[in-house]
């Protein structure tokens, strides 16, 4: 490991247990808002890498949505965190066990405001039933249908059949998220050498319908935003 992949990695895990922490102690959606963006930007800050958002107006000021984004890194939930800091929007993120249990996150993962996907379990009224509760108090739901991080040549991995439903049952839209360069390259880069600025850009889509069901979730999705 070069001195900057030291450097950055005792960092990350110190201000996400610290921030971990104090988003234990915190119940208002609107504090743990504030806490998961101050974190976020602290780490991107740490890498040097700088999120301009594209189709800033397609962003919604309130409201409720499933939030569905591609996923390449384990940076992409503080990333859309700062594409959306300066609205009102509080989603629960969809995580999986593997974050729940992982000494590096699980602090900041059980207390951020996020709902547990176990996919051992035979049985997911319980994981649904928290989907129910979270969109019932007025909040988000902040998913990554991929299911996992695309680690493939291919543009996108295959979407869950889940993210549909959750927003058919809730009967909230969608909100589409691209976020584009490779960042999981940028990533990479990033701490090899945070001595450069590096940029990502996250693109906001229009708004698709929960009635919308002539075509599945991916096919739209990919339509949003010129996916071939």
């Amino acid at each position: 490991m070069t001195f900057n992949q030291i450097k950055i990695a005792v960092f990350a895990t110190y201000i996400t247990n610290l921030y971990g922490y104090r988003l234990r102690k915190i119940n208002s959606s609107e504090e743990k808002k504030r806490i998961r963006a101050e974190y976020a930007n602290r780490m991107l800050s740490k890498l040097n890498i700088e999120i301009k958002v594209i189709n800033k107006d397609k962003i919604p000021d309130d409201g409720q949505y499933l939030l569905a984004s591609n996923h390449r890194t384990i940076i992409d939930p503080t990333i859309i965190e700062v594409a959306l800091e300066n609205k009102k929007l509080f989603g629960h993120w969809v995580s999986k066990k593997e974050l729940y249990d992982s000494f590096f996150f699980g602090l900041f993962v059980r207390n951020a405001g996020t709902i547990l996907l176990d996919r051992e379990k035979s049985q997911m009224g319980g994981f649904f039933k928290e989907i129910k509760a979270a969109v019932k108090e007025g909040d988000s739901i902040y998913i990554f249908p991929e299911g996992t991080r695309n680690k493939s040549d291919d543009v996108l991995g295959e979407f869950k059949d889940g993210s549909q439903l959750m927003a058919i049952k809730n009967r909230i839209d969608i909100l589409p998220v691209y976020i584009h360069n490779r960042a999981d390259n940028i990533l990479a880069d990033a701490i090899k050498d945070s001595s450069v600025l590096r940029v990502i850009e996250v693109e906001f889509g229009d708004l698709i319908s929960y009635k919308d069901r002539k075509f599945p979730l991916q096919e739209t999705y990919k339509s949003r935003f010129g996916i071939k």
